[in-house]
């Protein structure tokens, strides 16, 4: 039985660069590096930056990552002074950033929980959308 999820491995074009926007930029803790990759963590999530060939989704496809409502202003204007890529607006419930790492993966920071996306749909529903 799966019990959850265990790590996030992002290939990097560029080690250093990509370090230097997950410790300095988004606040992750460092652990080891070697010669082709970093380990790193942010409260319970271990993440691996390995050298390769980055292919980043073209679509929907991203990581969000969680913050408090009263960080993220602080945060976002951190970002945006840094003149880090935005791939879209926000249009869902809960103040995001939608920002792009050094190797195009497609990122969220985002204010809420599972919680209240689906107190959220409680007020105004998805289109099609079924309760289990």
């Amino acid at each position: 039985m799966l019990t959850g999820l265990n790590h996030l491995t992002l290939a990097t074009a560029n080690l250093e660069r990509s370090l230097n926007f997950y410790i300095n930029q988004l606040g992750f803790t460092p652990h080891v590096r070697w010669q082709n990759g970093a380990y790193l963590s942010l409260k319970e999530l271990w993440l691996c930056l390995s050298c390769d060939e980055a292919k980043p989704a073209r679509d929907y496809t991203h990581i969000a990552f969680s913050i408090s409502a009263s960080d993220f202003p602080a945060f976002k204007e951190k970002i945006l002074a840094a003149g880090i890529q935005q791939w879209k607006e926000n249009r869902s419930e809960g103040e995001s950033i939608y920002l792009l790492d050094p190797d195009g993966h497609q990122l969220e920071i985002h204010v809420g929980s599972l919680a209240s996306r689906l107190d959220a749909l409680r007020k105004t529903p998805y289109k099609g959308l079924k309760w289990y």
